[in-house]
């Protein structure tokens, strides 16, 4: 396969996009979806995999590029692994996430009115795809595994960064450098398994 020099990111979150782009070989020139002032599409894919090429179709059909996507979430095991693909939905029609960490400590209360004193394990997963046009060319599936903070930490990130710590680690990535989070995050667990491909 020839090397990809254009490629779409298929998000119109910030966030996501600055870290997908950081994380791209230097050569490859990207587009983002507000150039071409496109919505996301309905995601109704039962897993990241397929929300992710859902997501990179859509994009590739509307602009004839490449498109590289990514759908990625918080699994929380004592939540019977929710918020999972629905992680932006629990904030509301604006993934607001200071409204989706609300209901995240509010679940977890519920659940376990004790839960603070008890290391409530989570993870975060990224599921990466390839398309052009209707054909998809890759998917690949990162993980971090981790557990949640009693309190949101840290400014950085975006998301549900603020309250995941990281196995082996004391900050959450909301407090972390994106140099630091970059190295070990779910998202570039997957780009590791996807490089072979740009």
């Amino acid at each position: 396969m020839e090397k990809i020099s254009k490629l779409l990111i298929g998000t119109n979150n910030k966030g996501k996009y600055k870290e997908i782009k950081d994380l791209l070989p230097k050569y490859i020139k990207t587009h983002s979806t507000t150039e071409f002032k496109l919505k996301s599409p309905r995601e109704d894919g039962r897993t990241f995999e397929e929300n992710s090429i859902i997501k990179s179709k859509y994009f590739s059909k509307k602009t004839k590029l490449t498109c590289l996507a990514d759908d990625s979430g918080l699994e929380i095991d004592i939540l019977d692994k929710n918020p999972g693909i629905y992680s932006a939905r629990w904030g509301g029609k604006k993934s607001d996430f200071k409204k989706a960490i609300i209901k995240v400590y509010r679940e977890l209360t519920k659940r376990d009115k004790n839960w603070k004193q008890k290391k409530i394990k989570a993870r975060f997963i990224c599921a990466l795809s390839i398309c052009y046009l209707d054909k998809k060319i890759i998917t690949v599936l990162g993980k971090v595994e981790g557990y949640i903070s009693t309190i949101p930490k840290g400014k950085n990130g975006f998301g549900y960064d603020p309250i995941f710590v990281p196995k082996n680690k004391i900050k959450t990535f909301g407090e972390m450098s994106s140099l630091q989070k970059y190295k070990i995050d779910h998202r570039y667990n997957a780009f590791r398994k996807i490089k072979k491909f740009l």
